[in-house]
């Protein structure tokens, strides 16, 4: 299992009637589809939470560019309450998949609390360029901002935030690599800069990649683990594999299960 720890180098970039729903697996729409209605992408429905399918290509929060967004479109997420729901955590703008939000302050503590202490189980699956060296392993570094005029980025800095990533290789073939990966910290662009960091960068990252190749970026929320109720099972859910990273996918070997 191959260890990377405390790296020093930059990561450089160039330039329903009940209230309780559940809908998961399949194959979702594609890259900044958000359908008809915001509420035809909810996975998980009750009276504390809500998870979305967020489609890649679209900020969660208002940016200074004051383009789309999905915040602005929460207010279809009420569900008969008298306020919209709020973002308990974010994905960036061009990673899909599940997107957790609390239904009301008392939801969002509770699951600000559950993130905090790293009990939110979080996978993501990423297409990368090249192959790791080995076929499982654990990453960890300080991750720190830089923030250069108007722009900013995320650099390893052993005097930074510590972050963890835990990785096995599904499969691979022609240069390129399935990886399912595992945070155990939230830091901004985690995944991205410890792909990069392994020599493997998420295909087309726009940041820590190879540039422009002109796809989009594969990397996809998969599934969440949350244990927000104490006398329950903990909730698992799965966001469906958007039509662009399917796509890429099916030839490292994807088989997309059907669902009922």
């Amino acid at each position: 299992m191959r260890h990377v720890e405390s790296l020093s180098r930059s990561i450089r970039p160039r330039s329903t009637k009940s209230d309780t729903h559940a809908r998961q697996g399949g194959r979702g729409l594609g890259q900044g589809d958000l359908g008809k209605s915001l509420a035809d992408r909810v996975l998980y429905r009750d009276g504390l939470i809500l998870v979305i399918d967020k489609p890649a290509g679209i900020v969660v929060h208002p940016g200074p560019s004051r383009g789309p967004n999905l915040e602005h479109r929460f207010d279809e997420l009420r569900f008969g309450l008298p306020q919209p729901p709020a973002l308990a955590h974010r994905l960036d703008r061009d990673t899909s998949g599940c997107l957790v939000l609390g239904r009301h302050p008392k939801a969002l503590r509770r699951l600000g609390a559950l993130f905090a202490a790293g009990r939110a189980e979080k996978v993501y699956w990423a297409i990368v360029e090249g192959r790791p060296s080995e076929a499982e392993g654990r990453i960890e570094t300080g991750l720190k901002k830089l923030t250069r005029g108007t722009s900013w980025r995320m650099v390893i800095d052993p005097a930074g935030q510590n972050s963890v990533t835990e990785y096995r290789v599904r499969s691979a073939a022609s240069g390129r690599t399935w990886l399912e990966l595992r945070p155990r910290t939230g830091r901004t662009h985690q995944i991205r800069v410890h792909c990069a960091a392994l020599g493997c960068p998420v295909v087309g990252d726009p940041s820590y990649g190879k540039g422009a190749t002109g796809e989009p970026m594969l990397l996809h929320a998969r599934s969440i683990v949350l244990p927000l109720y104490p006398a329950r099972a903990p909730l698992e859910i799965t966001a469906p594999v958007p039509l662009h990273t399917a796509a890429a996918l099916e030839k490292l070997g994807y088989k997309e299960v059907p669902t009922a």
